[in-house]
């Protein structure tokens, strides 16, 4: 238990600190502190694959289960995504902007409890359908910051060619198409994911394991409806239509801060997802 508190501290201080470096060479173009921001990162992950895996023997189940554990795989899992743009793509902002998000979801679970589940909920929560429906969720949740990040990255550009501001900065960017490719594959590979998680969100709730039954009109299940709605009409729009540009970049950008809301605001009122956030 000491062993993965001082780890858990320590991967909170190399991420601050690898952020802290791609925010520096965000704004000064400084490219010793992106090797030092990736080198960081690669220590994180390290980190956080050992944590996890200390955590899953002294628990004796998948860390995935407690809001504590879906907020650390969550960033696990960005940071991993963020290796592997780093090493294949060479989009260096958009790493940035990735770990800016995946930062902050892991600070928040400086205020969440670390221990285990109660006896009760263990009982209830430790089946294989529930745990392939977390981890659905949490790697559709990675994709969808992705897409954000290109996002972001695709209006903050396109307002730098706009105000003809040229420069080795706007070169690190990434082309608009580019961007624009990615933010689609990105929400492409995501959307199945998190079909498929809230199916088997459904199935396990009437199974025997679960409740028998989902309130329909519960806050939770509203909110990943309409996420799924949401980025339903994203894809559609983009391949159906054809739309590009600018407005996709924006509706893309909404449609995750709407996936926010609901992971991080809708259990307060909810009567059925109430382990989550």
């Amino acid at each position: 238990m000491a062993a993965s508190n001082i780890i858990y501290v320590l991967t909170i201080t190399l991420y601050s600190l690898s952020v802290f470096a791609y925010f520096i060479d965000f704004l000064q173009n400084n490219r010793k502190a992106n090797r030092l921001a990736f080198w960081f990162l690669s220590i994180v992950w390290v980190l956080q694959t050992i944590f996890l895996l200390l955590r899953a023997f002294q628990f004796e189940r998948l860390p995935l289960l407690t809001p504590f554990e879906g907020l650390f795989f969550y960033a696990w899992a960005m940071v991993t995504l963020s290796l592997i743009v780093n090493f294949y793509f060479r989009v260096d902002f958009l790493v940035f902007v990735m770990n800016v998000v995946g930062f902050s979801l892991m600070a928040v679970s400086l205020f969440l409890p670390t221990g285990n589940l109660s006896p009760v909920w263990e009982e209830i929560l430790t089946s294989e359908l529930l745990i392939l429906h977390v981890t659905l969720i949490i790697l559709s949740y990675a994709g969808f910051t992705v897409a954000f990040a290109c996002s972001v990255l695709y209006l903050i550009e396109h307002q730098m060619l706009k105000n003809k501001k040229w420069g080795k900065r706007l070169l690190r960017f990434g082309s608009l198409n580019k961007l624009n490719h990615f933010s689609y594959v990105a929400t492409m590979g995501a959307y199945p994911l998190l079909l498929l998680g809230v199916i088997l969100g459904f199935i396990w709730a009437y199974s025997g394991d679960g409740m028998h039954s989902i309130p329909l009109f519960d806050p939770k299940v509203l909110g990943s409806l309409a996420v799924l709605v949401f980025y339903g009409g994203y894809l559609y729009q983009k391949k159906v239509k054809g739309k590009q540009g600018y407005s996709m970049a924006f509706y893309n950008m909404l449609g995750f801060l709407i996936l926010l809301a609901n992971y991080l605001l809708t259990s307060e009122w909810s009567s059925f997802h109430i382990w989550s956030v």
